[in-house]
């Protein structure tokens, strides 16, 4: 009679070869083969679909100030993962999501049609969602978790006192603009303040990092796994469990991603 391995020891040793076999060696390829290189920020111009996006940044901006008008249907971070209550206090930053890990929130994409439409142009785009940061908040520093992923942030609100609003990524700083970007490595140790007394909103968007045809099936490869870790689940599940409430929903549809060339 066959017996059977411990189920912990089989998630351990699936874990151990995810890590080995795909993340590590993706995470080194992305950082040496991608077409924008590495370092903290990176210019707006290397990535053409940005433009698009701020074209339509004041349309982005009216469907958040809709959201805004029922605060009470927007969770904070820590609600739907409480591992990032270890960055931030209660209830300072939250966010309304219209892609989590390659889901597509039904309800929320219907509320903000527009924005929806211009998120899906991204290349590679896996999670998209307003990033809500209240006055006077701080998230302490902290680090992403893949390289093959890089940020977006399309400024929506931005407090008069653009110096106090701002953020640190490595040792480089930048200061958020209404309809304007800012593109940057989350692997790098980063940090945000608002020390005014105005809320600070963008649109926060991971995307994949720009890579040769082949690396880029691999990074897609990493990031598929990545998105059902436990971790990344957690969130979806939360999402899901949180619209329910509120009667809104979730599909398992993937992102639609525009098949434009990496730049």
């Amino acid at each position: 009679m066959k017996r059977r391995l411990p189920a912990r020891l089989v998630i351990r040793a699936a874990s151990l070869a995810f890590y080995h076999v795909l993340y590590r060696p993706g995470e080194k390829l992305a950082r040496s083969f991608s077409s924008v290189g590495r370092r903290p920020f990176f210019d707006p111009s290397e990535f053409a679909w940005i433009a698009g996006l701020e074209a339509g940044w004041t349309a982005v901006r009216d469907e958040l100030r809709a959201l805004l008008r029922e605060r009470g249907r927007i969770p904070s971070v820590e609600e739907l993962s409480p591992e990032q209550a270890k960055i931030v206090q209660n209830d300072k930053w939250k966010s309304y999501w219209l892609y989590a890990y390659g889901r597509r929130i039904a309800e929320n994409c219907r509320r903000c049609p527009e924005t929806a439409r211009l998120v899906r142009t991204i290349p590679g785009m896996k999670t998209a969602f307003f990033s809500i940061l209240a006055p006077r908040a701080h998230l302490a520093e902290h680090l992403g978790y893949y390289a093959g992923f890089l940020r977006y942030h399309l400024g929506l609100i931005v407090p008069r006192q653009k110096e106090a609003c701002r953020i640190r990524v490595g040792s480089e700083v930048a200061h958020w603009e209404e309809g304007r970007s800012l593109v940057f490595d989350d692997t790098y140790p980063h940090e945000v303040w608002n020390d005014t007394d105005e809320e600070r909103v963008v649109l926060f968007v991971d995307f994949a990092r720009p890579l040769p045809f082949l690396l880029s099936v691999l990074n897609d490869a990493v990031i598929r796994v990545f998105s059902r870790t436990a971790w990344a689940q957690e969130i979806v599940e939360n999402l899901g469990e949180r619209n329910r409430q509120t009667g809104a929903g979730t599909t398992g549809e993937p992102p639609v991603i525009a098949r434009t060339p990496a730049n």
